[in-house]
């Protein structure tokens, strides 16, 4: 006889469901952080404080001074899907509070040692203790309106998610993103941040929407940046943008809020870069703070269980409605850029700069627009002598590469910067075998003749593998070279770059940077790498560590020493647009050629693209 079934479905307890629902919603620190703000201002608070040991580890502490919660549903609030933001299906196509799951407060006590502490005006608070979902009986405590919750060792009963959990720096760093979100989209709230005692960040709650960029992103920033309020398509839009020349490496400086909740959807940031187009440098991005109000019934929050992404009823619309309210910022405040702008710039700039052209007479300039001297002057030789001897093939006979008369691809034994040369290996020496640069194809690309075939080199990547070998070491024991200011300079950053740039100062001062901290957020600059002493090193250093955060807080990872040397390099490099001169040009193949690794940049991408004279002919049928 066959057995009979035995069911193997059953009901999972209440323990096991909170954990599971944790797992989707608190995933480090910084959800913790997130959550329980949000809380806080469904709770109609004006002044929040989020306080965090051990980068949230030990202890994750919010307070505020809402409307609080009476006993009863203080101890509802800890059951699972309970909530008061909404009572049926369709009060979901109105959700304006950015809390309506029911889930947040119930999953992180279900991971930690939690303790509740609410009251609905001054006098006696109850206080509530979790310890994994096993609620405490409750207790009395003095204390004013408002409610404090605070977790301390979280994933205590889930050692998995914490060994998962990132560097101190990291979590942090996310933690304090996620309030800086908020703090910017609600200027009407006091925020304060506390990390071990010290206060990271602070806000005044003063209504001002500027003056809570400025609290968060730095006062320098906050002044370049320009209104934004118009009334499009059933959307109200406001916020501030930055003009097309103040950008940053990264869409780390991109708030973008729909009914008061940060978002981040492919469509609003695709309207954005629409927008700005054609305006900014390739791979940079303008500082944002975009607010859109509109009918909570047009748009979809229910998405994720972060409730981090939205989804519009009319994409199409809201795609135009955002990219024509920026163009619209922009050209208000005269940062739209047009014809007759730059005409009459490129003329202010010529005549500033004594630029004159050859006419059909011969008569000489005086020089370039990069002033390289391209434009001979009168007692100079002529056009057509200058640009022969340009293009001379390079004179290499005062570096030992070795017997011309050998293989040219063999790796050929030479000294590298005080290395011995039995140490060398340089497969790409033969790039200088009768070296005859052609010129830059826009303002990109060195184009360059050999006895080998034609030679195509991105000038950009070049340049950075040249650098990174230097910083790394492999050009020997060589210290960067340093340029002293002549007058020093000070660094002004946001809270969270602060941070990380306290954390890993030394390894930027390893790559040619001297600064030190000079108060707050500001450091004082002393002296520069020399690669960037054509470049505005305040520039490049804010952008290095803007990028390094990025990489830490967005892509979870830890700032290596060899990240920052990639990085800096990155930084340091020519870019691509960058006008070069033929000695420019000459000298920067001429250290590629000396790399150890002269085929792939850093990041990987090929650095040069080699056509050999016998592939060339057989193209044009010539062999």
């Amino acid at each position: 006889m066959s057995s009979p079934l035995v069911s193997r479905i059953h009901l999972l307890d209440p323990h096991t469901v909170n954990q599971i629902a944790a797992g989707e919603v608190v995933e480090r620190p910084a959800s913790v952080v997130k959550e329980l703000v949000e809380n806080a201002l469904d709770a109609g608070a004006t002044r929040i404080e989020v306080e965090l040991r051990d980068s949230g580890r030990t202890l994750i502490r919010v307070s505020d001074n809402g409307i609080g919660m009476s006993a009863d549903d203080a101890q509802s609030a800890l059951q699972r899907h309970a909530t008061s933001k909404i009572s049926s299906t369709e009060d979901l196509l109105g959700v304006r509070t950015l809390g309506f799951r029911g889930e947040a407060l119930p999953s992180i006590a279900s991971v930690s040692h939690l303790t509740l502490s609410t009251a609905v005006a001054d006098g006696l608070r109850t206080v509530l203790r979790v310890d994994g979902s096993q609620v405490a009986e409750p207790t009395g405590i003095a204390g004013p309106q408002g409610t404090e919750i605070k977790v301390e060792e979280l994933f205590f009963n889930t050692p998995a998610r914490l060994k998962f959990l990132k560097s101190d720096t990291t979590e942090l760093g996310a933690s304090l993103e996620a309030v800086s979100k908020y703090a910017i989209g609600y200027p009407h709230v006091a925020f304060t941040f506390i990390h071990n005692g010290q206060m990271a960040l602070q806000t005044n709650g003063d209504s001002d929407g500027l003056g809570a960029v400025a609290d968060v992103w730095g006062r320098d920033l906050a002044r370049t940046m320009a209104r934004i309020d118009s009334d499009l398509a059933g959307m109200h839009i406001r916020g501030y943008v930055s003009p097309p020349h103040v950008t940053k490496p990264t869409r780390a400086y991109q708030y973008l809020y729909v009914n008061g909740r940060p978002v981040r959807t492919r469509m609003l940031t695709a309207s954005i870069d629409q927008a700005f187009r054609d305006l900014t440098p390739e791979r940079r991005y303008p500082l944002l703070v975009l607010q859109i109000e509109m009918d909570p019934a047009r748009v979809d929050v229910n998405v994720s269980p972060t409730k981090s992404e939205v989804k519009f009823q009319s994409e199409g619309q809201a795609f135009d409605a955002i990219r024509m309210s920026l163009k619209s910022a922009l050209m208000e405040h005269g940062m739209m850029p047009n014809a007759a702008g730059i005409a009459a710039a490129n003329e202010a700039l010529a005549a500033a700069q004594g630029l004159t052209r050859w006419t059909s007479t011969g008569s000489p300039g005086t020089t370039d627009s990069t002033g390289n001297g391209f434009y001979p002057s009168p007692s100079g030789p002529n056009i057509f002598e200058a640009a022969f001897n340009a293009q001379r093939p390079l004179e290499t006979q005062d570096i030992a590469f070795g017997n011309p008369s050998e293989d040219p691809f063999a790796a050929t034994p030479m000294p590298v910067f005080g290395r011995p040369s039995s140490d060398s290996a340089l497969p790409f020496v033969a790039l200088l075998d009768g070296l005859r640069i052609i010129g830059q194809a826009m303002n990109t690309f060195i184009v360059a003749e050999t006895n080998h075939g034609l030679v195509i080199i991105d000038q950009h990547v070049a340049h950075e593998r040249i650098i990174y070998e230097y910083l790394c070491g492999l050009k020997g024991p060589t210290a960067i070279e340093k340029q002293p200011l002549l007058i020093p300079q000070t660094l002004h950053l946001d809270k969270r770059s602060a941070i990380l740039l306290r954390e890993r100062i030394d390894e930027v001062i390893n790559v040619g940077f001297d600064l030190e901290p000079f108060g707050g957020e500001s450091y004082v600059v002393r002296a520069v790498p020399a690669a960037i002493r054509t470049k505005d090193p305040i520039k490049v250093l804010k952008d290095l560590v803007e990028e390094l955060v990025e990489a830490t807080v967005s892509r979870k990872l830890v700032p290596t020493r060899e990240q920052i040397w990639i990085t800096s390099s990155c930084k340091m490099a020519v870019k691509a647009g960058d006008p070069l001169s033929f000695a420019e040009m000459e000298k920067l193949v001429t250290d590629l050629a000396l790399t150890e690794n002269p085929y792939l940049c850093p990041h990987g991408r090929p650095i040069t693209i080699t056509l050999s004279t016998d592939a060339i002919l057989k193209m044009f049928k010539r062999i």
